[in-house]
């Protein structure tokens, strides 16, 4: 019995968490002009997290006004995964101030272990592209799978953050959310080295899940947490 009430007790603890990840960050819009190319109105698409064994996958949309295209390209933006933290960090804060709107959603490791990485990483997409103040024309969407209800015209991109500054500028501000997120939770969580690994399956990190246990935040549908 006293086993189950603090199993119980975990749980409900874990959804609170949760539940306070997405209320720390605000999301972004700036009212600007929202003409893209050929007069259409264009949001890049982007989820970051998709492998980590920790935390939620978190997606962003961004719609930017063409005559900042050329701007962002020679000031650096592109893959995420290319640039350093202080670079992301940068360009994060020059994408928020002139992009027409820029907005962040994700998807709970609950929903993850529920859905699998795939479908919680569209979700999360699609969250980001409703909560856009300006609704898009078209949606390029990175990958080459579509955002499955979504009432808007999308285009997926294979390797669509090399191929398109949208997308680029999404995958960066999506990827600077989720590291500051990341951050906060390993004041909670110092155990796991998420300061380093940004929940990423590290072996630092694999070692402290097998010593520690797991926490409230790590995915059990993934092999490493299952095992602990």
């Amino acid at each position: 019995m006293k086993s189950e009430g603090r199993r119980k007790k975990s749980e409900v603890r874990g959804k609170k968490e949760e539940v306070e990840i997405f209320t720390l960050f605000p999301s972004f819009h700036l009212p600007l002009s929202p003409s893209g190319s050929n007069g259409l109105v264009i949001a890049g698409v982007d989820e970051v997290g998709r492998g980590a064994l920790f935390g939620p996958v978190v997606a962003a949309a961004c719609i930017l006004p063409d005559e900042v295209l050329d701007e962002l390209a020679s000031c650096g933006v592109r893959d995420s995964k290319q640039l350093s933290a202080t670079a992301r960090s940068r360009l994060a804060v020059k994408i928020r101030a002139v992009a027409v709107d820029c907005q962040i959603g994700a998807a709970s490791v609950r929903e993850i272990d529920r859905l699998n990485i795939l479908q919680a990483s569209l979700l999360a997409m699609k969250r980001a592209i409703l909560k856009l103040n300006v609704q898009p024309d078209l949606c390029l969407v990175d990958g080459n799978q579509k955002i499955p209800n979504l009432s808007i015209e999308q285009e997926t991109m294979i390797k669509g953050d090399a191929r398109s500054i949208q997308i680029a500028a999404a995958s960066i501000v999506a990827k600077v959310w989720r590291d500051e997120l990341i951050q906060r939770l390993a004041v909670k969580y110092p155990e796991y080295d998420l300061t380093n690994n940004k929940g990423y399956g590290t072996a630092k990190h694999k070692l402290a899940l097998e010593r520690c246990g797991r926490s409230a935040f790590h995915r059990l549908s993934f092999s490493p947490c299952r095992k602990c």
